[in-house]
């Protein structure tokens, strides 16, 4: 065994052998290949090494071993940078609001948000019903606003019970802005929207339609329109209607804005 080392492998002071730093290889830095002489600048990374490009415009891959390049003339380690992760774009409902993860839907409150027809229950609910569950409140559908006034009176709103009603064809001079008028309780909120039918509030684009039909009057309108686009049944175009409204983007501002202001209203604290 003599003669296999030329020295004590403990003799000399290596307890101060100086650490070869580690350096984070970003884009444009440049370094050394300090076996090949190869120098360049981080163009970027490949199979797990660092590629490197002279000022010929020459690439070459490098593994990124320990003390295998020079840095302004001193040995380095690269290291390939760690990316701070970046965070994930956050969820919105279908009405724009955003999503709230982990929340339950609250018991129903007193408060209520009536609406036309089970149509226009349905495609509040494809637009804000993740919004109405979050704050507890209940939509309801009428058989028409004919009996509305007394179906007020029969809810007997107050404080903690107020009440929005959205309504169809609500304009100057129609029969549903004159029996809104009979309603006068600070506690109940009555909008809506200008259109003929809840339908109507769609978008023609989203349904792949340049626009609605025009109904001659004295026709029922729903079924004008389904005349007029080649559909057998209201019920089948109201379904097919319903299947291509994903959001708030699908449906008309009116209609947007009057369900807005019925939800603020009937979550205002008392």
């Amino acid at each position: 065994m003599a003669g296999r080392y030329d020295g004590d492998v403990l003799a000399g002071d290596w307890r101060r052998r100086k650490a070869i730093p580690e350096v984070d290889a970003e884009p444009d830095l440049v370094v050394e290949d300090a076996d090949s002489g190869f120098c360049g600048v981080v163009v970027g990374f490949e199979s797990g090494a660092v590629v490197l490009e002279d000022r010929h415009g020459r690439r070459r891959n490098f593994p990124l071993l320990p003390a295998a390049f020079l840095l302004d003339g001193r040995p380095v380690t690269l290291r390939r940078p760690v990316r701070a992760p970046v965070p994930a774009a956050r969820r919105r409902t279908a009405s724009g609001s955003i999503a709230l993860d982990g929340v339950r839907a609250q018991v129903a409150k007193a408060s209520r948000i009536w609406v036309e027809g089970v149509h226009d229950a349905a495609l509040v609910e494809r637009i804000w019903g993740d919004d109405l569950r979050i704050e507890g409140v209940v939509v309801e559908p009428l058989d028409g606003i004919d009996d509305l006034p007394a179906d007020v009176r029969a809810f007997a709103p107050g404080p903690d019970r107020r009440l929005g009603v959205l309504v169809d064809h609500l304009v100057a001079g129609s029969k549903e802005s004159r029996i809104v008028a009979r309603v006068d309780s600070p506690y109940v909120l009555v909008t809506g929207h200008p259109y003929v039918d809840v339908w109507q509030a769609v978008r023609p684009a989203a349904l792949g339609i340049a626009a609605w039909p025009v109904v001659p009057p004295g026709r029922p309108w729903k079924e004008g329109v389904c005349a007029a686009l080649g559909v057998a049944e209201p019920a089948d175009m109201w379904r097919h209607i319903l299947s291509r409204v994903d959001s708030f983007a699908d449906v008309e501002t009116p209609l947007i804005n009057a369900m807005e202001r019925l939800i603020d209203f009937v979550t205002s604290p008392a």
